[in-house]
């Protein structure tokens, strides 16, 4: 991952909502590098729905994150969403 980047965002959305989205890349980050679980991540991740309502620029910010950072945000929400409880297993995100 590089050291110096920007979460992608949206200029438009106001500061309460950058917060919840940039939480969940925060959150997203620490799926890779610690330990999350399954339920906090999609806590996080509702809460970005909130925000990112569509599914066309979720794609598009979870392709810009995963092109910064390496880390997918579609691998991460369908392990989740598979899981459902307990720390969320990395062995089975592919890099």
């Amino acid at each position: 991952m590089k050291e110096n980047f920007s979460y992608p965002i949206n200029t438009e959305w106001t500061t309460d909502e950058i917060v919840l989205v940039v939480d969940l890349w925060a959150t997203l980050e620490q799926v890779y590098e610690k330990k999350v679980s399954a339920e906090a991540f999609l806590e996080k991740y509702e809460l970005f729905k909130r925000v990112v309502k569509s599914i066309g620029e979720e794609r598009q910010l979870g392709r810009e994150y995963e092109a910064l950072t390496g880390y997918s945000l579609y691998q991460v929400v369908q392990l989740a969403r598979k899981q459902k409880k307990g720390i969320l297993n990395k062995k089975e995100l592919v890099k």
